[in-house]
């Protein structure tokens, strides 16, 4: 993930240089000297999750695995899309407060890799719950992002900028309320979330409109999973699937295409 950001971060600062050699004519001169205006965006996404894990290596772990088999979560992400609009609030010459509330979708694979599944003899240590260690998570997001956007001074028809801020996100494919968990093949997720986001962008002067690619990450407060409920009379993390993990929280990169 890294790696793009570079590589669109590179993208992103190169293009202005190239544009201003070209550009003469200036096109909507008086387009940011409103106080309000709205626009429209279409974009990708690729979101991951941050997984930390308990020390499993301790006493006071709530789990215990066989040494050197330390219980893990492998993600593999697919690309989703994002859709929405923006309400966009001059603050000043150079700084913009936005809403943008939208739509947000992805799919994820989770595996877990769980040796705490079977005992030393490959016996099945929960008979009563399935030992498939596949969960595909899909989710919705209703995405209410508040950012603040500091831009350059405009030159001829492009104008680079940096934005950031703080999202509520509400998860439609949570499943937290449900009554079955990883024991019966359900993962469970939080249905609110709140988020934080940075990302680069570029502003280009089109002859009606405004055109506006950016690049982004954005990064989960809290964590997202919830855990398995508890078979026994043990500590609360005694599940194979959830008890390991300490964290789980949405980290990506999505790319915006903006029309105002």
């Amino acid at each position: 993930m890294n790696r793009y950001l570079i590589l669109y971060m590179i993208f992103f600062i190169s293009l202005p240089a190239a544009f201003a050699q070209k550009e003469r004519i200036e096109y909507l001169p008086n387009f940011d000297k409103r106080t309000l205006h709205f626009g429209y965006y279409l974009g990708i996404n690729k979101n991951s999750f941050e997984i930390n894990y308990f020390d499993q290596k301790t006493e006071n772990s709530p789990v215990f695995p066989t040494p050197d088999q330390d219980m893990f979560v492998s993600v593999d992400a697919s690309l989703g899309f994002n859709i929405g609009f923006v309400i966009d609030y001059r603050l000043h010459n150079n700084i913009n407060l936005r809403f943008e509330p939208g739509l947000m979708s992805n799919a994820k694979t989770i595996t877990f890799i769980d040796p705490n599944l079977y005992d030393d003899f490959g016996n099945v240590l929960y008979p009563t719950s399935t030992t498939n260690p596949v969960r595909e998570v899909s989710g919705t997001y209703l995405h209410l992002p508040l950012l603040l956007k500091l831009s350059t001074n405009r030159l001829n028809n492009i104008r680079p900028y940096i934005i950031g801020g703080v999202s509520y996100d509400y998860n439609f494919s949570s499943n937290e309320k449900n009554g079955k968990d990883n024991f019966e093949q359900e993962f469970r997720m939080t249905s609110s979330n709140f988020m934080y986001e940075v990302g680069i962008g570029v502003d280009f002067y089109m002859y009606f409109f405004k055109f506006t690619p950016s690049i982004r990450g954005i990064f989960a407060m809290n964590n997202e999973m919830i855990n398995d409920y508890n078979p026994t009379d043990n500590p609360m993390y005694t599940s194979p699937w959830t008890g390991p993990i300490d964290f789980m929280g949405t980290r990506g990169i999505y790319l915006n295409l903006t029309f105002e």
